[in-house]
């Protein structure tokens, strides 16, 4: 079930005036182990590792050991840290850490993790306590960087734990806790995650509608079994070979220069933005060189580069015709070194066959055919795939869920959170159900995966999402001078939760400089899908007063 609701004043963050709760408990190993002793409910051992207090404006020292996530954050509000480990199986176990902040906000957050990463997000979970959430964060069962899966051979438990497991034990547990230490339910709960960690928050959506009350899924890693095959295949288009058909990396930067020269005036502006890169009708051809390509011609692709860059922007389609997973957009190629260069393979594509599937360290992206796309989708390993598109249990719960994904994103293909979104209605439009009522979906144009934007486009990026403030500095948490609904998807989902005020655009910020957040340089608006931001025609273009939200069908 999910908490009961509590009737919560709002600040002027947009969340509710923070007030100081006497603790009921210590905060102790001592005292929450004994609280744990005294729950004779808990069917899975657990042990509190560590409890200790930060006092405001102190730092939690992420320990050395903790290599996913290294980064401390800084300028804390006074709380209580604490860690706990959760044993799942005969097998397995995973831990997970909780920020209890002295002046609470009477709201739990859980925030997510990032590829295959095994490790206590406690950069985001210092973002969350900022904001005066309880905050909890799961290492998923074991402690890796994310691009490492070797950990994830011979070991089905781990991989489960890995998959949803972790994330919903520690989250029922941790709210346990809290209660235990408040004295109190916490009034409302949500979730915040990027790429696995936006995967992590369907999966939740999916499989236990009770425990959030708002989810927000950035960039999602939500096809699993198709994402990781797709990673393998995107990195044998560019290899070398006796065709010629490899792009050399030095010529990514040119390339996207042409795409912008070509798909930036959609949107009623020539501002070096690309808004609406499906709807840019490419001509690839003018980049073929005039004449034999030569050293003084270098700045061109001949036609075997050609038909490489065609199939980089070309969905993943095999055997009988069938689709496998949606390609780049055009505006992505800032991050192409990672997936495409060279044709080098990403662990997250070969280190999935690998160790997920269980083919063995030996196995090559040489191998790579349809038959591993077939495996991932009898496997599933892990149960990861968020692919269960009935979310009525969640909608019937009151549930919110706001989505978004960068376009300029290189490593997740940004349309494969369309297409989630367009199976979802396609399987709620029978029941009547509209998803504007709980679901809302938003392209952020020129936004690269998660967070950043490329140097060629400066667009408009930051809407305090998952990773982005810790992305930027140890200490931040909302929108510096824009802490409301409007610029700030965590607060506008609190409003639509608890408020039932609906978002129908969000409004994203980039600074001069985005290290130091000291001067605006662009802002615009996001719309929620299927509408998309134009400009009126008149006005500074880098003002989001100046854009509308208009339908594209």
């Amino acid at each position: 079930m999910k908490t009961a609701k509590s009737l919560l004043p709002i600040l002027s963050l947009g969340i509710a005036e923070l007030t100081v709760n006497a603790a009921q408990l210590q905060c102790t190993t001592d005292a929450f182990a004994k609280y744990l002793a005294s729950d004779s409910s808990r069917g899975e051992p657990a042990v509190v590792q560590w409890a200790y207090r930060i006092p405001k404006g102190g730092t939690f020292q992420v320990p050395d050991s903790d290599i996913a996530y290294p980064e401390s954050p800084t300028d804390l509000p006074e709380l209580c840290v604490l860690q706990v480990n959760v044993t799942s199986s005969t097998e397995s176990s995973y831990t997970f850490g909780l920020f209890l902040p002295s002046e609470w906000n009477e709201r739990f957050l859980a925030v997510g993790n990032g590829g295959f990463a095994g490790g206590i997000y406690w950069a985001d979970m210092g973002v969350g306590v900022r904001y005066g959430f309880a905050s909890m964060s799961t290492d998923t069962g074991h402690n890796s960087i994310s691009t490492d899966g070797s950990w994830a051979y011979n070991s089905p438990e781990k991989v489960t734990d890995w998959g949803y497991r972790a994330m919903h034990g520690s989250v029922v547990l941790a709210k346990e806790l809290a209660n235990a230490y408040y004295g109190k339910r916490a009034g409302y709960s949500y979730y915040s995650g990027c790429s696995t960690g936006g995967r992590q928050g369907l999966k939740e959506v999916e499989m236990y509608p009770e425990d959030f009350d708002g989810v927000i899924a950035g960039a999602p890693a939500w096809w699993t079994a198709h994402l990781q095959p797709w990673t393998v295949k995107i990195g044998t288009y560019n290899r070398p070979g006796a065709n010629g058909n490899q792009i050399p990396e030095s010529l990514f930067s040119w390339i996207e220069a042409q795409i912008i020269e070509q798909c930036d005036p959609q949107d009623g502006l020539k501002d070096t933005v690309i808004s609406s890169p499906q709807q840019c009708e490419l001509n690839l051809e003018a980049l073929l060189c005039q004449g034999p390509k030569t050293s003084g011609s270098a700045n061109c692709l001949d036609p075997a580069q050609l038909e490489t860059l065609y199939n980089i922007y070309s969905d993943y389609v095999d055997t009988n015709q069938t689709f496998v997973f949606p390609h780049l957009l055009p505006g992505s190629e800032s991050q192409w070194s990672v997936l495409v260069n060279n044709g080098s393979n990403n662990p997250l594509g070969y280190e999935y066959v690998q160790y997920y599937l269980g083919l063995g360290p030996q196995w090559s992206p040489d191998q790579f055919d349809y038959s591993i796309v077939q495996l991932a989708d009898k496997l599933d390993p892990g149960n990861a795939t968020a692919r269960n598109f009935d979310l009525s249990p969640f909608q019937n719960s009151g549930g919110k869920l706001l989505m978004y994904h960068g376009m300029a994103d290189g490593f997740i293909p940004t349309d494969s959170s369309r297409y989630f979104y367009n199976q979802v209605a396609k399987t709620l439009a029978p029941s009547g159900i509209d998803l504007d009522n709980f679901y809302r979906f938003f392209y952020i144009p020129g936004m690269q995966h998660c967070a950043g934007t490329p140097d060629s486009m400066h667009a408009p990026w930051y809407i305090a999402g998952p990773n982005q403030a810790s992305s930027l500095s140890s200490e931040l948490h909302s929108v510096p001078g824009f802490s409301d609904a409007q610029h700030d998807i965590l607060l506008a989902l609190v409003d639509w939760v608890e408020k039932g005020v609906a978002p129908d655009f969000l409004i994203a910020t980039t600074w001069k400089n985005d290290t130091t957040q000291a001067e605006v340089y662009r802002q615009r608006p996001l719309c929620a899908y299927p509408k998309m931001a134009f400009y009126k025609g008149q006005g500074d273009p880098d003002q989001a007063k100046n854009w509308e939200c208009r339908s594209l069908y």
